[in-house]
C-alpha cells in the first residue's frame, strides 16, 4: 500500500477506529487478508499447498487440552514432519488449524493480532464467546478461497473467566468453511483423522477428567488417528517429533515441553506393545 508523496498516512490510518483488526485490514489493505490469493488456473490446492492435518481439543476439569500431529502433505507426499499447528490465540485461548497449512497459519496469525488489537483499543479482553465469534467471521471471509480447494478449519477453545459452572470453564468450539459455529460438549477432532480420533475419544472420555489425563487421551486420539490416516503423523520416536500439546486454564496458557510430551507419547507406543488396539 503506498503513501501520498506529501508524507501523510492514508485516510484508512486517520479515520474513526474500530476494535476489529480484520476489518481495518480490509479497509487500509484488503490485499493481505487471507483468502484474497486466487488459485492459479488448472491447479488444484494439493498440488500447490501443504495440508495439515489433526487436531484434537478434550475440556477437563479446570480447563481444556488442544492437541496436534506434526505432519503436512501434499497430494501424497510427505510435506513436512514437524510443523506446528497448535498456538496460544491470546492469555486464556488456543487454537489449532487444519486444511491448507498457508492459509491456516496466516489465519491464526491474524487472528492473535485481532484479539490483541481489540484488548488495546477497548481496554478488556473479549469474552470466549465474542473470540469464537470473530474467528467466524473471519473464517466467512475465507470462503472463496475455500471453494477454490484452499480451505482452512480451526479449532479455537479456550478457558472462560466468566463461566459459573465449573464444569464449563474449558470450552471448545468448530466451524465449517462457511463460517458456521458449533460449540462442542467435552471433545471434539477436526482434519483428517478426525474420525479414528473422536472414535477413540468416545469410549474413553468423561467429564470432570484430571489435565494429566486430558493430555494422556490427547496423545492416545492422536496415535489411533495415525494408525489408520496416512495423513496424520505419529510419535516419530527415531527423529523425537511428537505432538504439540497446550493447556488453557486459570494460570493461562502452557505449552508442554519436550520431555513432557515424549514421556507420554512413549508410554503409549509401550502400552500399545501389548495391546495395539489400545
Amino acid at each position: 500500500m503506498g503513501f501520498d508523496p506529501s508524507g501523510r498516512l492514508p485516510e484508512a490510518f486517520t479515520s474513526l477506529g474500530t476494535s476489529s483488526f480484520t476489518q481495518f485490514l480490509s479497509v487500509a489493505a484488503p490485499d493481505l487478508l487471507p483468502g484474497r490469493r486466487p488459485l492459479p488456473p488448472g491447479l488444484s490446492a494439493g498440488d500447490v499447498a501443504p495440508h495439515g492435518t489433526t487436531i484434537v481439543a478434550i475440556s477437563f476439569a479446570g480447563g481444556v487440552v488442544l492437541a496436534g500431529d506434526r505432519r503436512a502433505t501434499m497430494g501424497n507426499m510427505i510435506a513436512s514432519r514437524d510443523i506446528e499447528k497448535v498456538h496460544p490465540a491470546d492469555a486464556f485461548s488456543l487454537i489449532g488449524i487444519a486444511g491448507t497449512a498457508g492459509v491456516g497459519i496466516e489465519l491464526m496469525r491474524l487472528f492473535q493480532v485481532e484479539l490483541e488489537h481489540y484488548e488495546k483499543i477497548e481496554g478488556v479482553m473479549l469474552s470466549v464467546d465474542g473470540k469464537a465469534n470473530r474467528l467466524a467471521a473471519m473464517i466467512r471471509q475465507n470462503l472463496g478461497a475455500a471453494l477454490q480447494g484452499l480451505a482452512v478449519i480451526p479449532l479455537f477453545a479456550g478457558y472462560d473467566q466468566a463461566a459459573t459452572d465449573p464444569a464449563r470453564v474449558g470450552r471448545i468450539f468448530s466451524f465449517d468453511v462457511a463460517g458456521g459455529l458449533y460449540e462442542e460438549t467435552g471433545y471434539d477432532a477436526i482434519g483428517s483423522g478426525s474420525i479414528f480420533a473422536k472414535s477413540a475419544l468416545k469410549k474413553r472420555y468423561r467429564p470432570g477428567i484430571s489435565a494429566e489425563e486430558a493430555t494422556r487421551l490427547a496423545v492416545e486420539a492422536l496415535y489411533d488417528a495415525a494408525d489408520d490416516d496416512t495423513a496424520t503423523g505419529g510419535p516419530d520416536l527415531i527423529r523425537r517429533i511428537f505432538p504439540v500439546v497446550m493447556t488453557a486454564s486459570a494460570e493461562g496458557t502452557h505449552r508442554l515441553t519436550e520431555e513432557q510430551v515424549s514421556a507420554i507419547a512413549e508410554a503409549v507406543v509401550n502400552a500399545r506393545h501389548e495391546n495395539p488396539g489400545g
